[in-house]
């Protein structure tokens, strides 16, 4: 809203309008303002969701201090929401395909969050939205995002051209005022489903590269496979983070380290002279991702205010559903989604540990008759409850690896 305000008065002489034109100055008054919204509007949400009394059922898993949480407020992803898309409706460029595709993540991922969170608080059905609907949504956001991806004319990269030999084409470029010469790569601006891989030396792989066998004409196999990826992988993080959201904090910290992760390879990717300078694809406009992410960081860090231990109000699926996508989705939109496994290590660890749980008792009982577990209780930060592990210590220490791990994302950039 405030860029369109700027292009409307660029030319006045109004002080400080200027400003607006900058991401930098754009994302630090996203950020501002998605803590101020998280600040004050969570506090008038968690008091109206005590006088209506719109408290979590806990089932008793025998962990301690659980019951203790029996009727903390839930819900409370509404705050983050709000606290993501208020602020990117004010300073985000609201033209940019981008900007775009993530609030309609966002929003899409919120509302069916919100209504199995309704179907469990309101209507008391324990079970909430039945998984096959859950996967159905998830399933045609990852349509959506394919499609979008694969077909705007407005989602391109910057690639080097090459001549017959395979070689790079280089041009002469001469400054206008010192007659100063240099040397340039020459670009064109393609289509592509290219994506970055790490450590490999051209750090690129290509989707269509499956499906190569088919020749030119099976453009849309080459779209089915990426559009197989998208919604595999935006299926995955989105349901992740929700079993991560178990303990106080630790989904909402832990999707915080990674939002400012993926928020620096979003300027970096989006920055002529970065990308040139790391070797990395260059993706015109991407930057803009900068605002969105900024307002993310926010809402997320000042969620914490609430929900640190002892948590006063829980997200509840409307929150962690849409954490999960939206990481995933702008993982993708950069194009490091290869890159989930490491940066979201904590999810995928969490993901892991239900599904060899589940697997090996289903496979004991089988077997034996009687099914046996690896841990002592799934999702794996449970087992560590189980251990006597104060619950805060847990959280820390998750942190404190997702961290670590977001350090290596970054590192990556350069190990090839």
């Amino acid at each position: 809203m405030f860029s369109l305000l700027y292009d409307w008065l660029k030319d006045s002489n109004i002080p400080g309008i200027g400003m607006f034109q900058y991401i930098s100055f754009r994302s630090s008054a996203a950020i501002i303002v998605s803590l101020f919204i998280t600040m004050g509007f969570g506090k008038k949400l968690i008091r109206m969701l005590q006088r209506k009394q719109i408290g979590e059922e806990i089932r008793d898993l025998g962990l301690e201090g659980q019951m203790q949480k029996k009727g903390t407020p839930t819900m409370g992803g509404i705050i983050i929401l709000t606290s993501i898309i208020i602020p990117t409706l004010l300073f985000a460029q609201l033209n940019n395909i981008y900007i775009i595709l993530m609030l309609v993540t966002t929003v899409w991922l919120g509302i069916i969050g919100f209504i199995d969170d309704y179907i469990k608080v309101f209507l008391k059905d324990k079970e909430g939205l039945a998984g096959k609907f859950k996967i159905l949504g998830q399933v045609s956001l990852g349509i959506i995002v394919a499609a979008t991806l694969y077909l705007s004319p407005d989602v391109i990269v910057r690639e080097k051209v090459k001549n017959a030999k395979g070689d790079y084409v280089k041009e002469i470029v001469v400054e206008n005022e010192t007659g100063q010469q240099s040397v340039h790569y020459v670009t064109k601006d393609v289509k592509s489903t290219k994506t970055t891989i790490p450590f490999i030396k051209n750090h690129e792989f290509d989707y269509k590269w499956i499906v190569n066998f088919l020749g030119e004409d099976a453009s849309w196999v080459r779209w089915l496979v990426y559009a197989f990826a998208i919604i595999l992988i935006i299926t995955a993080v989105s349901n992740a983070a929700n079993l991560t959201d178990g303990i106080d904090g630790l989904a909402t910290g832990t999707s915080a380290i990674s939002a400012v992760t993926l928020g620096i390879l979003a300027y970096v990717s989006g920055n002529i002279i970065y990308a040139d300078y790391l070797n990395i694809m260059y993706i015109p406009h991407i930057g803009e991702l900068t605002v969105f992410v900024a307002a993310f960081i926010g809402a997320t860090v000042g969620f914490l205010w609430w929900n640190s231990y002892p948590a006063q109000v829980f997200m509840g699926d409307t929150g962690s559903l849409a954490l999960g996508g939206i990481l995933a989705v702008f993982a993708i939109i950069i194009r490091k989604e290869i890159l989930i496994p490491l940066l979201c290590g904590i999810f995928l660890l969490e993901n892991l540990s239900v599904i060899i749980q589940v697997s090996y008792f289903k496979y004991t009982k089988k077997k034996y008759g009687e099914g046996q577990r690896v841990f002592l209780m799934s999702p794996i930060h449970h087992h560590f409850q189980k251990k006597g592990i104060p619950e805060a210590k847990i959280v820390t220490r998750f942190w404190i690896v997702g961290i670590v791990l977001a350090v290596f994302t970054i590192a990556t950039l350069k190990m090839r």
